[in-house]
């Protein structure tokens, strides 16, 4: 079960609207659905809620947006698992995805980092990958040279509703994870939305003789 969520960002307010802050917007939209306000916590070099209460989950459960800068994201949340003794597969790692177009998420335990400094530094950190990560789809700008750059600027609205889009929708996960029923979990993120019914055909119209 999970008893950590982490959403991998940059601090300060020239990063809040940009690619590479989507696991920010995740933490920040699910702390107002749960009613709790993130408070900065030098011991965890991050911003922290403690969450009592969360449905399905059995004890606390803590929100983190580490203030460290994301090549240096291990350093908060292995600050905080350390002291609460959260193994690595209780912690959620939230992140921006380059391999996914907006408006897809991926649901998955452990792998490699992708080239993520954030995943990166936490598998260094914590000492195994085998955590969870929530990836959300944010593009490709097609050429690697580029990407530096493209994570760390805003998207186009449309880009932006699309990964919003997705954040919702993965909420209705989120209490199946502090459950600790994973496979639920990952059948409702995966999940493709029913396809349209086609139009009952018209019965045909009859037409005067003469």
């Amino acid at each position: 079960m999970i008893k950590l969520m982490v959403g991998l960002g940059n601090p300060g307010a020239e990063y809040e609207d940009t690619r590479h802050n989507a696991g920010f917007w995740w933490i920040d939209g699910l702390a107002r659905g749960l009613k709790v306000s993130l408070q900065p916590d030098k011991a965890y070099h991050g911003l922290v809620a403690r969450v009592n209460g969360a449905p399905g989950a059995s004890g606390p459960v803590w929100l983190l947006q580490p203030m460290t800068y994301m090549n240096l994201s291990g350093k908060s949340v292995a600050a905080l698992a350390r002291f609460f003794k959260i193994a690595p597969e209780e912690i959620l790692a939230i992140h921006d995805e380059l391999d996914l177009p907006p408006g897809e998420m991926k649901f998955k335990k452990g792998g490699g980092d992708g080239g993520h400094n954030g995943l990166r530094d936490m598998r260094a950190q914590l000492g195994s990958g085998d955590f969870w990560r929530l990836r959300l789809g944010i593009g490709h700008p097609g050429h690697k040279a580029e990407v530096a750059g493209y994570v760390l600027r805003k998207p186009p609205l449309a880009e932006r509703q699309a990964v919003e889009d997705c954040i919702e929708k993965s909420y209705a996960a989120v209490e199946l994870m502090l459950r600790g029923e994973m496979d639920k979990a990952l059948a409702k993120i995966h999940a493709k939305p029913p396809r349209p019914k086609p139009p009952k055909p018209q019965p045909p119209v009859d037409t005067p003789t003469s």
